[in-house]
């Protein structure tokens, strides 16, 4: 997506080889504008998909897939991280590690929200080692739901994400998908 990639190289900061910062404008200060356009692209690559869900962890990933969500005209559910004092029972649970943080949590799905009469597309903000993304489809297969594939606003390609999702037989779809970073540098792959 042109313009994902023409705001992450004016906005976006390259940290190092492995972080980028694009908090002025998708996972701290949303571009709602860009946002819309997101998931707009999102829902129609993955339109006539017979999804029913769209899925997200909270809380980067709720702004892309509430606009594609919304595109697709079906709800969106968030996996959540955090304990709840409501959320207690008929729950599926799984531990992720995060890549950015270095700490793993309870990733938790009510089983009100998604059963086997569902076929959900779970999406991102971004992907690069597919740790959040590969809890995020454990959680839904425990749900005996059917999995459309997994979109991500931006993909470090660089990493093996895209490798450990597609061997698990799921379809990847990345808007920006990056090759190479490091300090102030930021290249796209073709």
């Amino acid at each position: 997506m042109k313009r994902l990639e023409e705001k992450i190289l004016t906005d976006g900061i390259a940290v190092d080889e492995n972080i980028l910062k694009v908090d002025s404008f998708i996972n701290h200060q949303v571009d709602p504008v860009l946002m819309d356009e997101i998931g707009e692209e999102l829902a129609g690559h993955f339109k006539d998909r017979g999804i029913t869900k769209v899925a997200t962890i909270e809380s980067s990933g709720i702004a892309p897939a509430l606009t594609c969500a919304k595109a697709l005209g079906v709800p969106m559910v968030i996996l959540k991280k955090q304990p709840s004092k409501t959320l207690n029972s008929d729950l599926y649970q799984t531990i992720v590690t995060s890549y950015t943080k270095g700490t793993s949590y309870e990733l938790t799905l009510s089983s009100k929200f998604v059963g086997a009469d569902d076929h959900v597309l779970i999406i991102d903000d971004f992907l690069a080692n597919g740790e959040a993304a590969t809890g995020a489809l454990r959680l839904i297969r425990k749900s005996h739901a059917t999995i459309a594939g997994v979109g991500v606003v931006i993909e470090k390609a660089f990493q093996p994400g895209r490798e450990k999702l597609e061997t698990q037989g799921i379809e990847v779809y990345a808007l920006a998908r990056i090759a190479r970073m490091a300090a102030g540098v930021i290249e796209f792959a073709e």
